[in-house]
């Protein structure tokens, strides 16, 4: 075994999002708001979520087995399981340990690993983990896997529209074809109250706007800072956005991901006014003097900042956008499925390109770090990554409901969040093949999944109990 395992990072991701959606524009007219207020105000087109049939934990069940399953990888072959989720389902026994249901049939029952969770950050927190200890004398050569899932949902009003769904699964090691640049990383950390779940009996969050976009941007600001000078300490030369072939962001609602790209663009700009160009330097200079609380509030600076960098944006993030504006928020899940709309829209010219990836999490928790594409070895090579992840098809195979429909079904499960002794009775005809789903709660609080088998109709099943057991 390599004891200076290199390149690690990324050998495959798998992607998996409900096929139950609203559209935004349905949503505008149901809510009775003005045209284009979800659509162009918050720059989002669809919204995936979950019927009372699928969860946090039934969407990771369903994305890790077909990663395993899609890159033949053996359970025995996975020493350490990392879940990234801010979805309570349970306040003591994590995600991961349902999970271990894949494993113990085989026999493998020494995964480290358990469930990481601040905000959207948690799914950031256990990629770190998984690569620190591939790095690290612990590892055993075996391969890691972290698992990013969430279902945002919020209370009627003006933050419901920034919901969705998903889960991913990536499988973690070296010689990757994403792979980590581990010495350019950018961290900041701090205490805020801009989204947190302090009723325990709800799933909604408590949420202040204008804080939260405050507190993302600050620590945008901060992320990047620290990352440029790890860079030009490293190299010895000035960084700037023209060194990232793309950018990738955590993204609530895609307006956001549009204010932030104009804010690094700023930050170039007043790092190093040169990287910018002579004509942008003249319409970004009358902001150089504000403080900066006075840019986090400056409307004309949002403005023009955008403008500015709406060419580089246009090219440099546009093509992550894919997933997130028709998905919606997938906290956890978001930055990425970002990445995989990149790895989907530009497989064939990936190669050699660097990739900034900034993860935030309210409360506040949040890094910036780098990612190298390289060729890769089959199965593990980007061609083939995007091929597997099929986003297109999933996309395709979804089902639309009216918004009225939409409401309802978040009432219902209003009801059946934090309950007991109940069976779960949405139609299993809107599941994809070989998706987990929720069968019912027992008195005790006990979950009951089940696997909607391929080629099969709904009463050919395996029920799969939280302790592994299977059931015919």
């Amino acid at each position: 075994m390599d004891s200076h395992p290199k390149n690690v990072g990324i050998l495959a991701m798998e992607v998996y999002f409900p096929t139950t959606c609203v559209q935004q524009d349905a949503l505008e007219a149901f809510d009775g708001v003005s045209k284009g207020k979800y659509t162009i105000g918050l720059g989002q087109d669809c919204m995936t979520f979950c019927t009372d049939l699928e969860d946090v934990i039934s969407m990771s069940l369903t994305v890790l087995t077909s990663l395993l399953e899609k890159y033949a990888i053996d359970p025995k072959q996975i020493g350490r399981l990392e879940v990234g989720s801010e979805t309570v389902i349970d306040k003591s026994k994590s995600i991961k340990t349902w999970l271990m249901s894949i494993f113990e049939k085989c026999g493998n029952t020494e995964i480290e690993g358990v469930d990481s969770t601040n905000a959207c950050y948690g799914g950031t927190a256990a990629l770190l983990n998984c690569v620190n200890w591939v790095e690290s004398s612990s590892w055993d050569g075996r391969y890691g896997v972290v698992v990013a899932t969430d279902s945002a949902v919020y209370a009627e009003g003006s933050a419901r529209p920034t919901g969705g769904a998903a889960a991913i699964a990536m499988l973690i090691g070296p010689n990757a074809p994403m792979a980590f640049e581990s010495k350019y990383r950018g961290t900041h950390m701090g205490h805020a109250y801009d989204f947190y779940k302090p009723n325990l009996a709800s799933e909604y969050p408590v949420v202040d706007g204008k804080l939260s976009q405050n507190c993302y941007l600050m620590a945008l600001d901060s992320c990047y800072k620290r990352l440029c000078n790890k860079f030009e300490k490293e190299e010895k030369r000035q960084f700037s956005l023209l060194d990232a072939d793309y950018v990738a962001f955590h993204s609530p609602y895609n307006k956001l991901v549009q204010k932030s790209f104009g804010r690094l663009f700023f930050n170039d700009f007043s790092r190093h006014a040169s990287s910018v160009g002579r004509d942008v330097q003249e319409k970004l200079e009358p902001y150089a003097s504000l403080s900066e609380e006075e840019s986090y509030n400056s409307r004309e600076l949002e403005k023009v900042s955008q403008q500015v960098a709406k060419p580089m944006y246009d090219s440099k993030v546009q093509p992550s956008t894919f997933l997130p504006k028709l998905v919606g928020n997938m906290y956890t899940a978001s930055l990425y499925a970002a990445f995989a709309s990149i790895i989907h829209n530009k497989h064939k010219s990936l190669e050699g390109q660097r990739v900034l990836m900034f993860s935030y999490g309210s409360g506040l928790a949040s890094t910036m770090f780098s990612l190298k594409i390289r060729e890769g070895q089959h199965p593990f090579t980007i061609a083939n990554i995007a091929k597997v992840m099929d986003l297109q098809s999933k996309l395709d195979s979804r089902h639309e409901f009216f918004p009225e429909d939409f409401v309802e079904n978040l009432k219902l499960m209003e009801t059946r969040y934090g309950a007991k002794d109940f069976v779960s009775h949405s139609q299993h005809k809107f599941l994809r093949p070989g998706t987990f789903y929720l069968t019912k709660v027992d008195s005790m609080y006990r979950r009951f999944y089940a696997q909607k088998l391929i080629n099969t109709n709904d009463n050919c099943e395996k029920e799969k109990i939280a302790n592994g057991t299977v059931h015919g």
